[in-house]
């Protein structure tokens, strides 16, 4: 069958990039989640499957998909992602780099995406995003690359790549996406009623995007210092 596969990380941009390709295609899309092995996983895989469980995504969307490579082999023990102590609410995103990330996800989706006969593979990279594994080139050069390797040809998309983070909320609002279904936060609360710890540069920009964009930030803070009372 033909189709598309969504990288759904529970992300606010993922979460409103599977509702906008549900609402474009009438295939029902097929979110896929890649777990390295990093300190948020769980809770990502959790606010996932709440996310998928609500309007506007049941009934329109598969169930998610799970896949895994462990790189706890390759990045350090000590490693802030893999510890969970993530850089600080006002350190730039050029700081917050998992080296060859995109490789891996779209290497492991690639195959799935194969074996399951879609043809399309899309991710929710932004427009800011710094890093090399977030370029046109590159994601070119891995569309090539997999579908010559694997026989099956699969067109690699990030229909949000000149999209700002603020957009991006917009375009969710107007999808009704349910944003507090969303996490965008690398150490979040293991308890309490609290989704995000308010304190990492995932939070600033996530509250950064509602506050430009006007839309009321619905995102249960542990610490509200930066985000405000």
């Amino acid at each position: 069958m033909s189709g598309t596969a969504v990288l759904l990380s529970g992300g606010l941009d993922s979460a409103v990039l599977v509702a906008d390709e549900a609402a474009r295609t009438r295939d029902e899309v097929q979110p896929v989640y890649v777990s390295v092995g990093l300190a948020w996983e769980d809770a990502e895989r959790a606010m996932a499957s709440r996310l998928l469980a609500a309007a506007p995504f049941r009934g329109r969307v598969r169930p998610l998909v799970s896949l895994t490579v462990d790189m706890r082999d390759v990045y350090a023990a000590t490693h802030w992602a893999v510890q969970g102590r993530p850089p600080s609410y006002h350190t730039p995103d050029e700081d917050v780099y998992l080296p060859g990330r995109n490789i891996i996800l779209l290497g492991k989706a690639g195959v799935f995406c194969a074996a399951s006969a879609l043809n399309r593979l899309v991710l929710g990279t932004l427009a800011h995003n710094p890093f090399p594994d977030a370029t046109p080139g590159f994601r070119a050069s891995m569309a090539e690359t997999l579908s010559l390797g694997l026989a099956h040809p699969l067109e690699i998309d990030a229909p949000y790549a000149g999209t700002s983070k603020a957009d991006v909320v917009r375009r969710g609002a107007a999808l009704g996406v349910p944003f507090e279904h969303t996490l965008s936060c690398m150490n979040p609360p293991r308890f309490g009623n609290r989704t995000h710890c308010g304190l990492c540069s995932k939070c600033r920009e996530r509250h950064d995007a509602f506050l430009e964009v006007g839309v009321d930030d619905p995102t249960r803070y542990e610490n509200r210092r930066y985000v405000g009372a």
